[in-house]
């Protein structure tokens, strides 16, 4: 295969594919020689912020000089994203060797007659298998969905586990309680392996201390008192730890997203664990301020905010950092997709009308523009709209066609305007195609 036939055959694993069990992706390691092996993995979960810890992660080890790979999900563009090496994703090349390798081993456990890896196994082998043939000391994993089940969890004795904040998603699968959630993500906890979390919401925060206490994980809370924010402006946020370790100092982060704040607290203090004393603060500061997660909140255009918030909790935090802006004295367009949805109760209400009502009633938009993403399933427009007008008179407009929807909203912008564009990570990597194949005077 060349490297496109191997992408289309990646992309048709779901199709035939089923969840398979945690000893299945077990299995599959074995028969590639257990990359994972000899390896110091850092093991995230969380609902929000897993992507952007494992970016901050990266950023510090890369500039401690340790070589480090990283598996995140999803990807935004490209599906090479999935799997870097040193802060690089991996040239179309080494995907091709390593999915050779990878697909090789699928055929031996196919002839034994076991079931072919899902997509997500699929991938999360080939980036086992580049991380060892590169001969990483580092590997920051992701979890995909969940953690007690996820096949990320099928690495036994990982180094470190980081669990961000949790709210509700995925509840048809993780629960339907902030505590089943939790449990589900505290299923990566594994003995005498430290854990370190978010404490700020007591009932998945009390979940993690008893998890941590039943199997003998060492834990540290990230408390709500850890930091303290020093000042927003629209293109930094300022904040200080109180803490000896780090010489009671000032940080910044090159983003106006609030709710890196704490992402950034976490990965500080697994670096805390990691390097112990060896530590080079002014390094770490200037490695946490340059780096740039993709979609979270960020400009891709001038005035043009990208948001891959997609749940009742990720909402909540982007309104947090868009009204806590100091220059705040602009004009606001939310350009919002439709949900792929199945009938989540939050609060007596289906989870998009949660999310609709906090940006109407805590954002003060001029319009709101609604769209969808071609051949997704879910509510319509018109419906998303419905909901909308029973929480705000501003101007509403149904646009089904993306494309014309981000036009729309670049013609409605004034010179000093915001447009933000929210719903999924689909939605962000979609317009990042569009922006890069200069569809956007279209």
């Amino acid at each position: 295969m060349d490297y496109r036939e191997a992408i289309a055959y990646i992309l048709e694993i779901p199709k035939f594919t089923k969840k398979n069990s945690l000893e299945h992706t077990k299995d599959f390691l074995r028969i590639l020689g257990n990359p994972e092996k000899g390896k110091k993995i850092i093991h995230v979960a969380g609902t929000n912020g897993k992507g952007s810890v494992c970016a901050y992660m990266q950023s510090l080890l890369l500039t401690e000089k340790k070589t480090v790979g990283f598996f995140t999900s999803p990807h935004l563009v490209k599906m090479n994203e999935r799997i870097r090496i040193d802060g690089e994703e991996i040239s179309d090349e080494m995907f091709l060797s390593t999915f050779d390798i990878v697909f090789a081993a699928v055929q031996k456990m196919k002839a034994d007659g076991k079931p072919h890896p899902t997509f997500f196994e699929f991938l999360f082998a080939m980036a086992m298998t580049a991380f060892a043939d590169s001969g990483v000391e580092y590997i920051i994993l992701e979890t995909g969905l969940g953690g007690r089940l996820d096949a990320t969890n099928a690495i036994d004795v990982p180094f470190l586990t980081i669990i961000t904040s949790i709210s509700l998603d995925h509840t048809e699968i993780l629960g339907e309680t902030i505590e089943e959630i939790a449990a589900e993500k505290a299923g990566i906890l594994k003995r005498d392996v430290p854990i370190i979390y978010i404490g700020k919401e007591e009932k998945s925060a009390k979940v993690i201390r008893e998890f941590a206490e039943k199997v003998g994980a060492p834990c540290r809370e990230i408390s709500k008192n850890a930091y303290e924010i020093q000042e927003i402006t629209s293109k930094d946020i300022a904040f200080s730890i109180t803490n000896a370790y780090y010489e009671n100092s000032i940080w910044k982060l090159g983003t106006k997203a609030l709710y890196q704040v704490e992402n950034a607290m976490l990965a500080l203090e697994a670096m805390r664990y990691l390097v112990k004393e060896e530590k080079h603060l002014n390094r770490w500061k200037e490695a946490l301020y340059k780096t740039h997660w993709e979609g979270r909140m960020e400009e891709i255009l001038p005035g043009v905010i990208l948001d891959g918030a997609h749940n009742p909790g990720a909402v909540e935090v982007f309104v947090e950092s868009v009204n806590a802006q100091q220059e705040n004295n602009f004009e606001k367009i939310i350009l919002f997709r439709k949900f792929y949805l199945r009938h989540l109760q939050v609060q007596g209400r289906c989870k998009h009308e949660t999310m609709i009502r906090m940006l109407c009633e805590t954002i003060d938009a001029k319009e709101y523009i609604l769209t969808q993403i071609e051949n997704e399933r879910g509510v319509s427009t018109e419906e998303l709209a419905g909901v909308f007008r029973k929480y705000t008179d501003k101007k509403i407009i149904e646009e089904e066609n993306l494309e014309k929807a981000f036009c729309m909203a670049l013609k409605e912008k004034g010179e000093n305007d915001r447009v933000y564009c929210l719903g999924s990570l689909y939605l962000v990597g979609m317009l990042k195609e569009l922006i890069v194949g200069g569809k956007k005077h279209a």
